[in-house]
């Protein structure tokens, strides 16, 4: 039986692997921490932000509503607001296209 990686499941990141992930500077997820309700982050003693997998689901609608789809702040807070069902839905799509995209990728690679 092969070898199969397991995908580890952090509980928390730090600042600085959110700003590696999404390869924005941390001035860009403090400011949208601000400007979206859902985006909730808790703070150690230290005041470092400790974001958890919801965290980072909400920055990937947040990220793909506003850079992808081009809405701006205001319109991709409404949105939010009056489809957030329909909107993480479809990020659970897009997420698992994205999966499927890279193991394609990789595959044509190796034949």
């Amino acid at each position: 039986m092969p070898y199969k990686e397991r995908d580890i499941n952090k509980m928390y990141y730090t600042m600085g692997e959110v700003t590696e992930m999404f390869n924005v500077n941390a001035s860009q997820i403090r400011f949208y921490e601000k400007e979206f309700d859902i985006l909730q982050p808790k703070k150690n003693k230290k005041g470092n932000r400790l974001f958890t997998p919801e965290d980072i689901e909400n920055l990937k609608i947040i990220f793909n509503l506003v850079d992808e789809k081009g809405f701006t702040l205001k319109g991709a807070k409404e949105h939010l607001k009056n489809n957030k069902s329909d909107v993480k839905e479809n990020q659970k799509i897009i997420d698992s296209l994205e999966k499927l995209k890279g193991f394609l990728v990789n595959l044509a690679k190796e034949l």
